[in-house]
């Protein structure tokens, strides 16, 4: 094979560590990057917590009108120049595209534990598992008074709970897995045990359909006046409720409308999900990044500053690098923990001014939302705000991904805000939430013994001018959790 020399020329895009570093500090939600801060607090001697400063990368911002949004920033801290002007030799700006963190700078490892800051509550106590159905009937079942024979044959039972609460296999299966272990064992002293489990808190579990774990539940109602009734309705036309037949319901039970509502609301006030009340997943908590808020009848937009700690450079080890005493191995490695730092601070920087940006366009261009509701709700898509902000599309996707606006309706997502549009007749745009929330409000005022089908919500969605098909409000409906009409009546 003949060996040649070929020159080839291409377009190639790469990033630099510092553009790296602020990308991965955009798309980290409040909490990681709090995780983020806390370990890079731990590995660079050159920032602290400012307990007592305003923090340096706070960036303040407000709505002056309802059609502009007019986003200041904050200046550059003073102590930062005055570290910086202390230094006679020149440290880099950026680094080359081709180059990393460790081939320029040796940081210091990240110390592996990580302990929060001042006055944050403990870490592993806030991140301990949650507790399981079998956990908790496990705790009371060692708190009842029980012989071993039975412990066994309960801890058998209690293997078999679902979340929801309902047992997975049969009694029947579970005496068939019992006998080889337990001599003479009768199916009698499963069933015990598992009534004495069905009284464990939430009442009902470990049941085998729904039928059991009500009428378990329904106990508690002894003295109530229809109690027979209700019991007669679970135990014999359970069906019959499940498919809103109130009519036959009426005639069997021999029950006029008041009383078979009465035996209806008692009903509700069971669970039909008891394993629900003890839910094993673990909690997401949200920590808004900005806020709006409506001051003299102007809506401003600001961030959340006290979601992170503050940071600023440590005066007693930036002061050292100028120092004639001090090392030259010391000298250099100060330089290098305080760039690695001054970039850190530009990122936070950075991703502050770009989130509270989009977050300013947000509302600028939905404040109709924010006057009137959901159902005011304008169709946007990240197009829209890239193009307005000056930014790319990928860019707006990860600001607005595990980010959180406090408003006075309530917390919602940034992406919440973004929704595709629905054409209306007088060739206008109505977006799909505004179309959700409409249909929720159509729902709520409906008759209650006579619920509108979906036909019936897309012909009076079009009367308003929105065209929209059957299959779509239905595709609605669904994400609402919203049933369909015939599992919507009700009596009154």
């Amino acid at each position: 094979m003949k060996q040649s020399l070929q020159l080839k020329l291409g377009q190639q895009l790469t990033m630099t560590p510092q553009l790296q570093q602020a990308i991965r500090l955009l798309q980290l939600s409040t909490l990681d990057l709090k995780q983020e801060i806390h370990e890079f607090l731990e590995s660079n001697p050159l920032l602290e917590l400012d307990d007592d400063e305003q923090n340096p990368n706070d960036v303040p911002a407000s709505i002056e009108s309802k059609s502009a949004v007019e986003t200041t920033s904050t200046e550059n801290n003073n102590e930062e120049a005055r570290v910086e002007s202390e230094w006679t030799e020149s440290i880099p700006e950026e680094l080359s595209i081709d180059s990393n963190w460790d081939d320029t700078y040796q940081s210091s490892a990240a110390v592996s534990d990580h302990n929060s800051y001042e006055g944050e509550s403990d870490f592993e106590s806030r991140n301990a598992p949650a507790e399981s159905i079998q956990d908790h009937l496990i705790w009371q079942l060692n708190l009842t008074h029980m012989s071993d024979r039975d412990i066994e044959i309960a801890y058998a039972i209690i293997e078999c709970v679902q979340n929801d609460g309902y047992l997975s296999i049969s009694p029947e299966d579970i005496w068939e897995s019992l006998c080889p272990e337990l001599d003479d064992l009768d199916m009698e002293e499963v069933i015990a045990v598992q009534h004495r489990l069905q009284r464990f808190d939430p009442i009902g579990v470990c049941s085998i359909d729904l039928r059991d774990c009500l009428l378990v539940q329904l106990e508690a109602f002894q003295s109530h006046p229809l109690y027979k009734s209700t019991h007669n309705l679970i135990d014999h036309y359970l069906p019959l409720l499940g498919n809103r037949d109130f009519t036959q319901l009426s005639r069997k039970t021999k029950l006029k409308d008041e009383a078979l509502k009465e035996v209806v609301n008692l009903i509700q006030q069971l669970n039909p999900r008891p394993g629900s009340v003890i839910d094993a997943d673990d909690t997401d908590y949200v920590i808004p990044d900005v806020s709006v808020k409506k001051r003299n009848g102007v809506w401003q937009v600001e961030l959340n500053n006290d979601a992170l700690p503050p940071i600023k450079i440590n005066e007693t080890y930036s002061a050292m690098a100028s120092t004639a005493a001090t090392a030259a191995e010391d000298v250099s490695y100060i330089k290098t923990s305080l760039q690695e730092a001054k970039w850190f601070m530009k990122s936070l920087q950075s991703r502050n001014e770009t989130l509270l940006k989009v977050a300013s366009c947000i509302v600028s261009r939905q404040i109709d939302f924010f006057e009137l509701g959901e159902e005011a709700m304008k169709p946007m898509v990240l197009h829209d705000v890239a193009e307005e902000v000056g930014m790319h599309e990928s860019t707006i996707s990860r600001v607005t991904t595990q980010k959180y606006m406090h408003t006075p309706k309530g917390i919602f997502e940034l992406k919440y805000f973004f929704s595709s549009h629905v054409n209306t007749a007088s060739g206008g745009e109505c977006s799909s939430t505004a179309i959700r929330a409409m249909i929720k409000k159509l729902v709520a005022d409906e008759p209650a013994k006579k619920p509108l089908s979906d036909n019936k919500l897309a012909a009076i969605l079009a009367d308003q001018g929105i065209q929209v098909a059957r299959r779509t409000v239905a595709k609605y409906r669904e994400a609402m959790n919203i049933p369909p009409s015939n599992e919507r009546k009700r009596l009154i």
